[in-house]
């Protein structure tokens, strides 16, 4: 005889599986008086113990985040790595969805910086989400989007990821991370929509180009690393080659889709990569501090401190370069190469904040002084 305690055994057993079951949730926030929306996917495995990564993904110009959420294919990865997944909704401009990024969307009002902003807070209050590990990437407008973010919202995005997309001229000559960004982009070499070799759509650089932007400020070695992925879908048409520019503690990988349009592979167009995990494989390997328990003595330095009371002028500099900082006694200070080397050494205090930086070579540096430090561009 079946015991009467067994049907509540099972009811309850049911009610904690739906409890940590895979939830999608369509969600609105007001931005300065407009309603936003954006769908949050949290993974089966989220019970909210532990501080959990977050994925911003961005549809492209003209579609629909719901849309998008079904035809990245990312929530398989989301309950594989554990990792909370939105998918935000643009506004429209002209009657079209779009992220505000110039270029052909020059002349909208969005505040897209905001929104994102905004979701994070959002999720902050609601979720055990871990802060120095959001990142973001996007298709086509959204790859576009994923790059403005990179250069100014670097304080919150950690890494970013690009399929189809690329930076418009107004992005590149207003960016300015605040942290050595890792990026990882994939691209169709025949991509008729976005393209890889010429500067449409209007007002956008080349592929090359975006990249180029990327290995100087992130003061990677140029001469990067080269590999012929294995074609495990000839039937595709199409094969992936994938270069590594790299430092110490940092990389950024491309991957260039050969023959192949405006895709996100794995789901349509090659199959012999999946964007999906490839982003997720690579951006989860950095929080805001750059590379997870990478060595660099730059990265033992709290992104959290950075810049809080210090600051440099002029900057970029050529020779002289004066510190704003208040000094009660006198402190190391310490510049360091992008990739981690100690490049020059001085005292400093109440009475000497001026350093001569004319000894170093042009590029991007770290000033260091106690536990905060602050980029250092060398003109």
């Amino acid at each position: 005889m079946m015991s009467k305690f067994l049907p509540l055994f099972a009811a309850y057993v049911l009610s904690l599986s739906s409890l940590f079951a895979q939830q999608t949730l369509n969600e609105t926030i007001d931005v300065n008086g407009v309603s936003r929306s954006y769908i949050v996917y949290i993974p089966a495995t989220y019970d909210g113990s532990a501080s959990t990564p977050v994925m911003f993904n961005f549809h492209g110009f003209t579609q629909q985040a719901r849309n998008h959420m079904l035809t990245s294919a990312m929530r398989e990865v989301a309950d594989t790595a554990g990792f909370i997944l939105v998918y935000p909704q643009g506004s429209n401009f002209f009657g079209i969805p779009h992220w505000n990024v110039g270029a052909w969307t020059t002349g909208s009002t969005a505040n897209d910086l905001g929104f994102t902003e905004a979701m994070i807070d959002t999720l902050a209050a609601e979720y055990n989400i871990d802060l120095d590990r959001v990142y973001s990437c996007g298709y086509s407008n959204g790859g576009y989007f994923s790059f403005e973010l990179a250069c100014k919202l670097s304080d919150r995005i950690a890494a970013i990821g690009s399929v189809g997309g690329k930076m418009s001229s107004q992005t590149l000559s207003t960016c300015s991370p605040t942290h050595l960004m890792p990026v990882v982009t994939i691209h169709g070499t025949a991509d008729g929509t976005v393209s890889y070799a010429t500067t449409a759509p209007s007002n956008s650089t080349t592929v090359p180009e975006t990249n180029d932007y990327w290995i100087t400020s992130n003061d990677l070695d140029s001469n990067p690393t080269i590999t012929n992925l294995p074609d495990t879908d000839p039937s595709d048409g199409s094969t992936v080659e994938r270069s590594v520019y790299e430092n110490d503690c940092l990389t950024l990988e491309h991957y260039q889709v050969e023959g192949r349009g405006h895709d996100w592979v794995g789901v349509r167009g090659n199959m012999d990569i999946d964007a999906s995990s490839v982003i997720w494989n690579f951006v989860s390997q950095y929080d805001l501090n750059g590379l997870i328990d990478c060595a660099n003595p730059i990265s033992n330095i709290s992104e959290s401190n950075f810049a809080k009371t210090l600051h440099l002028y002029p900057n970029p500099a050529s020779n002289l370069v004066t510190i704003d900082i208040d000094l009660q006694t006198v402190e190391d200070c310490l510049i360091y190469g992008m990739t981690g080397q100690l490049m020059q050494a001085q005292k400093i205090g109440p009475n000497a904040t001026t350093v001569d930086v004319t000894a170093l070579a042009p590029g991007v540096y770290f000033l260091v002084v106690g536990n905060q430090r602050v980029r250092l561009v060398k003109g």
